[in-house]
């Protein structure tokens, strides 16, 4: 869901956002990023995929509506739309986690202010509180920041050699980089060495039902609410998961490779 026929209305520009304003939210339901920040390692449910280019500094947006507040990184660009993660729209569209009391709804009108990375310490897991990239595939992104003086992410991140923003795919282990001597990763496994990795999963909160899915697969985990009534239900869904789901997995990999 876009909302593209709203995009006119926008007060932001699609390129440097302002610092506060009001935009048109509509939910988003599947995590990504296109910078390679590690989902397995970040809360996903709070995530900003606005226009403009991913910013090495202003990663962190704060976003009201009706007197309800929720912190966001901005990790993943979109094509026009002030798209949120769909836990995040619906909390502040209705009160109530998506997998409580989902709602369907499109654009909404919301209040915005860029905040200090700060603010979204919380929404980073990793135990120093640095930002997760992927060693193999994140190395254009964070150059860039390196090359900027001062710069958050240039002295806050960690790289991992995980392949992709699902964390599907690789060794879940740090690697260093001698910058600027190399521009390339050391991983103890071998950066970008193929391997399956089951113990990293990334779920997404499926719009409008509010089922908990693993991202990489599409398998439910938890049902949530009738996006009507708010009532629990575990009628009619079906768990993608055996040799079918490894394969989506790896294929949704191969494909980020390749971008």
């Amino acid at each position: 869901m876009r909302g593209s026929l709203l995009l006119p209305l926008l007060s932001a520009a699609t390129g440097a956002m302002a610092a506060s304003g009001t935009v048109w939210v509509t939910p988003h339901d599947s995590y990504s990023s296109s910078v390679g920040v590690l989902g397995c390692k970040v809360n996903t449910d709070r995530i900003a995929y606005w226009p403009g280019s991913i910013d090495c500094t202003n990663l962190c947006v704060s976003l009201t509506y009706e007197g309800r507040t929720v912190h966001l990184l901005r990790v993943d660009q979109s094509a026009g739309a002030h798209d949120v993660s769909y836990d995040a729209w619906n909390y502040l569209y209705t009160g109530f986690p998506a997998t409580e009391k989902p709602a369907a709804g499109g654009a909404t009108a919301m209040e915005y202010e860029d905040v200090d990375i700060s603010v979204c310490a919380d929404l980073i897991h990793t135990d120093d509180g640095k930002m997760p990239l992927s060693a193999p595939n994140s190395m254009n992104f964070l150059a860039s920041c390196l090359e900027q003086e001062d710069s958050w992410i240039g002295s806050n991140y960690v790289l991992y050699n995980i392949l992709d923003p699902l964390c599907t795919w690789g060794h879940d282990e740090r690697c260093t980089l001698d910058w600027p001597a190399a521009n390339q990763a050391s991983c103890a496994s071998g950066i970008g060495t193929p391997g399956v990795l089951t113990d990293t999963p990334v779920y997404n909160i499926r719009y409008p039902s509010g089922d908990k899915v693993l991202a990489g697969s599409g398998a439910v985990v938890a049902t949530g609410g009738d996006p009507a009534t708010g009532a629990s239900t575990n009628e009619g869904h079906g768990a993608m998961g055996g040799s079918m789901g490894a394969v989506v997995s790896v294929v949704g990999c191969l494909g980020y490779l390749f971008l």
